[in-house]
């Protein structure tokens, strides 16, 4: 490739930001946070993202659980401006990582480090540290001047694969809170295509402490896993999710119920 990697970092970030594939997924997602571990099913739609819980620490959700789910889909479908709720911060949450995404090539100085085996093929894998003529344009992107780490970029479909950062000095942040980020702090986000061309994340991992105006201390560790991806109509609302939610098979009666916390 050629010596300066900030045009393919460019076009990577500008395949991101491209209205994504409308095919709709559905697929399994297993979250451990706070000690806990949650797995959902969840199901794509042009009206946000629905979901069940079916595990609880790995294990099925006992029969108290399980009903409290139904009872909240159930509750779904009569509420359209529950579902409108969600969708409105979905897609807040995805304007504010569009706009990080945006920011990247100009953010971090780049250097070629070899080929790695990406996850859907073979990915250029690049080093970046702060790029000191870069100058934050709000609160958010201040976070920027505090990372290094790595960027993997798929060679095929330019797309990234691989952003794996840390903190390498205290850094202020903005998302919706005022505060500061300490030193040692890390993010790892994976995607891969999943089929067809279509791109989803499957990792997710962050471990950030800190604090903010008025709270002493902050402490952001989750993981989160995507799989089992499965693609459904295009034209689904949310109330084709739910359905298909409340039509999954439920737990084995045998299973105790100490999981209904």
């Amino acid at each position: 490739m050629a010596s300066d990697p900030v045009p393919l970092v460019r076009r990577a970030a500008a395949n991101e930001l491209k209205p994504s594939d409308p095919h709709p997924y559905r697929f399994r997602l297993r979250k451990v946070d706070d000690e806990k571990i949650i797995t959902k099913l969840t199901v794509e739609t042009k009206e946000g993202d629905v979901a069940r819980i079916v595990e609880y620490n790995d294990k099925p959700v006992g029969p108290i659980v399980n009903q409290n789910e139904i009872d909240r889909l159930t509750n779904l479908l009569d509420h359209p401006d529950i579902q409108e709720h969600r969708r409105k911060r979905e897609q807040e949450d995805s304007n504010r990582a569009n706009e990080m995404i945006r920011m990247l090539p100009d953010a971090f100085l780049y250097h070629f480090e070899g080929m790695a085996d990406g996850p859907s093929g073979p990915a250029f894998r690049l080093t970046l540290k702060p790029n000191p003529n870069f100058h934050p344009p709000d609160r958010e992107a201040e976070v920027y001047a505090g990372m290094a780490g790595e960027l993997w970029i798929d060679q095929k479909q330019e797309r990234m694969v691989r952003l794996d950062v840390h903190l390498i000095a205290d850094v202020n942040f903005g998302w919706g809170i005022l505060g500061k980020l300490y030193k040692g702090g890390s993010i790892l986000v994976e995607q891969k295509d999943v089929g067809n061309g279509h791109w989803e994340q499957f990792h997710f991992k962050m471990n950030l402490q800190g604090k903010a105006l008025l709270v002493k201390t902050l402490n952001f560790s989750t993981t989160e896993d995507e799989s089992d991806f499965e693609p459904v109509p295009a034209d689904w609302g949310y109330r084709d999710a739910v359905k298909l939610l409340l039509a999954q098979k439920p737990p084995q009666p045998a299973q105790a119920d100490s999981n209904a916390k």
